[in-house]
């Protein structure tokens, strides 16, 4: 969890309003991020949307090719943590506290995965998520998630 007294990710504006697509030098100079190279895709009030490109290095089969689930995990927990600060305003620390992911199909050889995340509903320390991973079809997608994340500072201070 990160320190609340420091501006989240260096960049003091988003203690103010949270702007995901202000994370995208952050995301490709640091951790997981960087190494899975994801990608800001887009954003509304409740949601936020990466990308992550198909890398031979990131294969979990050699004979069919597919994703690791563990990248898309991971792509699934940003995306999903980045829309509760997109709906909350700002950025507030937090963990993830439970996530489930539901995985339907693997994402194919040389195919982007997209991942959504939205958050559906808060409370004053847990906010409930959902998502979806897909490969550029929403309609036939990679797999669904669904967790909560807390925040024991709470998220409206």
């Amino acid at each position: 969890m990160t320190d609340a007294s420091q501006p989240p990710f260096g960049l003091p504006s988003l203690l103010e309003k949270f702007d995901p697509s202000l994370l995208r030098d952050f995301m490709a100079a640091q951790g997981h991020s960087r190494h899975l190279r994801f990608q800001y895709h887009g954003h509304g009030d409740d949601w936020v949307e990466m990308a992550m490109d198909w890398r031979e290095d990131l294969v979990v089969d050699e004979e069919s090719g597919a994703l690791a689930s563990a990248a898309i995990f991971s792509l699934m927990d940003n995306a999903t943590s980045q829309a509760v600060w997109t709906r909350v305003g700002k950025f507030r620390p937090h963990a993830t506290m439970d996530m489930r992911i539901d995985y339907l199909r693997p994402s194919p050889p040389g195919a982007r995965v997209f991942g959504r995340g939205e958050c559906y509903h808060l409370t004053s320390t847990v906010s409930f998520v959902r998502g979806i991973a897909h490969n550029g079809d929403a309609a036939d997608p990679v797999a669904h998630v669904a967790g909560t994340f807390i925040c024991t500072e709470g998220y409206f201070k």
